[in-house]
């Protein structure tokens, strides 16, 4: 059954079920199973047509798994996939309407980066003249034209990348698969590789499934993100919601750092365990009394010493740990109690500010503004870590 965006995922029996509009590609209850493990569990998962919809979790949470059956390498145990309506379950890969790029690029070593792009057009029995052309507007569209006659031992593993890409897009895929693509090359180059593959994305306008266990990644290039866990998605949706209004513990603390502040949910209002009631209307979600998180970024909390503390913000005590210089921003860690430590990131505006910053014992106080509060329920994976009570409740802020 199909949701909206912005509804919480359903877990448990009743499967993850999250829904966008036209759907370019669907899951219908699909689960595979190892043996006794269960990788995916009873999904449900609508992706639009032209969307770039990233699923990202860690090592271990599906989603290559579940690349992998919408690609054909592997089957569904249970369910269905659809791909324009028509159920491609049980199909081989080289039978659907797809490409994948993966994280090694498998070029031939010894062909010309214009045989590489073109070696499915000539499996495909399609005429020279038109090989020539489509191979050209696509190394045309990855910027390598001046590089065709080259081999690829011959370029960086940024161009082999690209090279990997236009192989794909030269067979006018429905749908291109993304597994990890950009996970061998180093930071800068990743950097700029997000960018130009999202314009690519843009230009195309076919569907793009990424997979990948970077969250600023995910967040650079995405139309929506599946954060998964534990073979589950938890939360599906843009990456401003996923970021500003994540739905879990889990979704919290896996999209960027997080600080998850154990309180009790009242009539629109939150009791934090460590410090004091504040109104919200996020508090309606929740039963009276049910235990639940905090959530407030790093970059939304102010830092001063008690007498410097504005009166009109919520606000907790805390010890701060350990400062530590980041170049833009100094980033500190505050204990404030019950086994919570904060992480805040102070941005270094001028030099002055940063010298009078409270440093390694100093009592504080930490406050926000309240629209910068979220709340959220705990992980079903996280309750072996985290068990709430009614007292002393730890937070994992992983």
């Amino acid at each position: 059954m199909e949701s909206s965006v912005d509804a919480p995922p359903v877990d448990g029996d009743e499967g993850t079920s999250v829904g966008a509009g036209t759907a370019g590609v669907r899951l219908e209850g699909v689960t595979k199973r190892f043996g006794t493990f269960e990788a995916v569990k009873n999904m449900d998962l609508a992706i639009d047509d032209g969307e770039f919809f990233t699923m990202l979790g860690p090592s271990g949470c599906g989603k290559t798994t579940t690349l992998r059956m919408i690609a054909g390498f592997e089957q569904p145990t249970e369910g269905k996939v659809l791909i324009d309506g028509d159920d491609v379950a049980g199909q081989p890969a080289y039978k659907r309407p797809t490409n994948t790029v993966f994280q090694s690029y498998a070029l031939f070593p010894h062909m010309s980066l214009e045989e590489n792009v073109g070696f499915g057009l000539k499996r495909k029995k399609v005429g020279k003249s038109e090989i020539k052309s489509r191979v050209a507007a696509e190394l045309e569209r990855v910027g390598l034209s001046a590089e065709a006659k080259r081999k690829p031992n011959q370029l960086s593993g940024g161009q082999q990348q690209r090279v990997a890409l236009a192989r794909a897009l030269v067979n006018l895929p429905k749908v291109l698969l993304l597994d990890e693509p950009l996970g061998a090359l180093d930071l800068k180059l990743r950097k700029g590789l997000q960018v130009q593959l999202k314009n690519i994305q843009r230009d195309v306008g076919i569907t793009f499934v990424y997979v990948t266990h970077d969250q600023e990644e995910a967040l650079t290039m995405s139309d929506r993100i599946a954060v998964m866990n534990g073979g589950r998605i938890e939360q599906c949706s843009g990456p401003e919601d996923v970021y500003e209004r994540p739905s879990t513990t889990f979704v919290a603390g896996f999209i960027g750092v997080s600080n998850l502040l154990p309180a009790k949910a009242g009539s629109g209002e939150v009791t934090l365990d460590s410090g004091p009631t504040i109104s919200t209307p996020d508090a309606a979600r929740f039963s009276s009394g049910e235990r639940c998180f905090a959530v407030v970024r790093p970059e939304k909390l102010s830092v001063s010493t008690s007498d410097q503390a504005p009166a009109d913000r919520p606000s907790i005590d805390g010890v701060v740990e350990a400062s530590l210089y980041l170049g833009t921003s100094t980033q500190m860690t505050v204990d404030v109690g019950n086994d919570v430590k904060m992480t805040v990131l102070v941005p270094n505006a001028n030099e002055a500010d940063r010298q009078n910053l409270p440093g390694g014992g100093a009592r504080v106080k930490l406050s926000w503004t309240p629209e910068n509060m979220h709340l959220v329920s705990q992980s079903p994976d996280d309750a072996a870590q985290v068990e709430p009570t009614d007292k002393n409740t730890q937070g994992d802020s992983k």
